[in-house]
């Protein structure tokens, strides 16, 4: 299993190859085709969960394994040819107190591993980076709030990601077709085709080895915040604030979506999170407080 997750993360950063030209970032966290199992984990909440399901999955499989093997003996040993005088006994108390006991133990055994992945995750730390998350019909407001700058973030190809002014070929791109035209300008924003309907005009940018901590919310209604590779996922409800964390521990371009429906555009709603060194992410901040645009990454090492 651990050799095939090399596997498909280098078949991933092979496929990124655009994004990586551009902001010299891997693309770590997409579906890839023809894959099975969770995205590569980036934070230590995600190691967790990989952790806690594989665990449950040998559980699962053992007890399985159990009761068909019970089944197969009884088939076998008290069919009526093999056992043509059935016992009349009405119990075994034994038998009773095992089946009791054992569940209990299992039950006992998980929960001893799952309660703390589930305090690990509900228990916000102190965070070094402070984002407010608003949820929209169809797009996403990011609020850096220690630094008092936002900005909004779509889906490249829709109507909103087009600016003729900025790009004049945005005259030839048709909303949410992926065609030559889209193809380009997916290209032309550092990101690859089978990216269509994952990346973003704007990313939320992060630095590695820092507690990020987002307040999650909404203003029409219900959306949800998730980054498979992190392990996090929080739904955005308008009037609420909800909070999540994450600390990502590898440089790279990490994607996500919508996950609750939200309406006829829910599945052109999607996350991109670009994780880089202090250092980056340093130059990032200042440009971003400096200016009244949005700063990508791919500017900052012309």
């Amino acid at each position: 299993m651990r050799i095939l997750s090399h596997l498909l993360t280098a078949l991933a950063a092979f496929a990124a190859a655009p994004a990586l030209a551009q902001d010299k970032l891997e693309t770590i966290g997409k579906p890839v085709e023809g894959a099975y199992g969770f995205q590569p984990a980036a934070t230590e909440l995600a190691s967790d969960i990989h952790f806690l399901d594989g665990m449950i999955n040998i559980i699962i499989f053992g007890i399985c394994a159990l009761v068909l093997a019970l089944i197969l003996i009884i088939v076998l040993r008290y069919n009526r040819r093999a056992n043509p005088n059935p016992s009349t006994f009405t119990h075994n108390t034994p038998v009773e107190v095992l089946w009791t006991i054992g569940p209990i133990v299992i039950l006992v055994f998980i929960g001893a591993f799952s309660l703390p992945v589930l305090f690990k995750q509900q228990e916000i730390p102190d965070g070094d980076i402070h984002i407010k998350v608003t949820g929209h019909q169809w797009y996403w407001t990011y609020e850096y709030t220690d630094d008092e700058f936002e900005f909004d973030s779509y889906m490249i190809g829709q109507p909103a990601s087009l600016d003729e002014d900025l790009r004049p070929a945005d005259a030839n791109v048709t909303p949410y077709i992926l065609d030559d035209e889209m193809r380009a300008k997916l290209v032309d924003a550092g990101f690859n085709d089978d990216e269509f309907l994952l990346a973003t005009d704007t990313s939320v940018i992060v630095p590695i080895n820092k507690v990020v901590v987002m307040t999650v919310t909404a203003d029409d209604v219900i959306h949800s915040w998730t980054i498979p590779a992190f392990g996090v996922k929080q739904d955005a409800v308008p009037g609420r604030l909800a909070q999540l964390w994450f600390e990502v521990q590898k440089p790279g371009i990490y994607f996500g979506q919508c996950s609750e429906l939200c309406g006829k555009d829910h599945a052109y709603m999607p996350i991109t999170v670009k994780a880089v060194s202090q250092e980056e992410y340093d130059q990032w901040l200042a440009a971003m407080k400096d200016g009244d645009e949005y700063v990508q990454l791919s500017q900052l090492n012309d």
